[in-house]
């Protein structure tokens, strides 16, 4: 009977995390949707603020897909999907998804919150989208990550090639904006601010990036995990 008992708690808790996993894959689906649907309309763009109706189709599509913050948002929907089908997955490949994931959505949050949000007046469904990008999409991957693990998945290693996407990501950055004369932020925008200033930046968050990976895989070992 305790072995029953044990195994349906245990039952009862992934069927909580698969659920709590397909909420915010649903969540983060529906803004990156919305998100869309404006840049194909001409809508207002939830990340800049910018309206989008003067820039071609094409250059609407190659910028959305260069924001980091849309970019990790897509690792948040792919992971959580992945955990809403199977809350067990492991592996590798998917232990260095997974931190990328939590890494790149806890620095759109952190930066969001506190550089760009003052920069941006947004409205209608553009707010909608920014809402769910911005703000549900860093924290509840963070609290449920926080709750249900599923841990232990990072070591050291997975710590090191975590950091491949992020370098690759800003040196797309700078390779398109000097092709291109456009910048996804303005503390990367090296036609306002210049390389020096844009690189010491970019060095910032980099450092910023580390100290949240550090503690991310610290806690991974750490602390409990309603999932293991």
């Amino acid at each position: 009977m305790t072995a029953l008992t044990g195994r349906g708690s245990t039952e009862t808790v992934r069927m909580s995390a698969r659920v709590v996993f397909g909420v915010i894959a649903l969540v983060v689906g529906t803004a990156l949707a919305i998100q869309l649907t404006l840049l194909f309309t001409g809508g207002q763009d939830a990340n800049s603020g910018a309206s989008l109706g003067e820039i071609p189709v094409g250059t609407r599509l190659v910028r959305f897909f260069s924001y980091f913050t849309i970019q990790s948002n897509i690792l948040v929907l792919v992971t959580s999907t992945a955990l809403f089908v199977n809350v067990g997955r492991d592996g590798g490949f998917w232990r260095v998804l997974r931190l990328d994931a939590m890494l790149g959505i806890i620095i759109t949050g952190l930066v969001y919150d506190i550089v760009l949000a003052p920069l941006q007046h947004l409205t209608g469904w553009a707010e909608t989208a920014t809402i769910g990008l911005h703000y549900i999409s860093p924290w509840a991957t963070l609290l449920a990550w926080l709750i249900f693990g599923p841990r232990p998945r990072v070591s050291w290693r997975t710590f090191g090639f975590a950091f491949v996407w992020p370098f690759l990501w800003l040196v797309y950055t700078f390779i398109h904006g000097a092709a291109s004369g456009w910048y996804p932020y303005p503390f990367l925008d090296v036609t306002t601010i210049g390389y020096p200033d844009a690189l010491r930046n970019s060095a910032g968050v980099l450092v910023v990036a580390v100290v949240i990976a550090a503690v991310l895989t610290t806690l991974d070992r750490r602390l409990p995990s309603a999932v293991r």
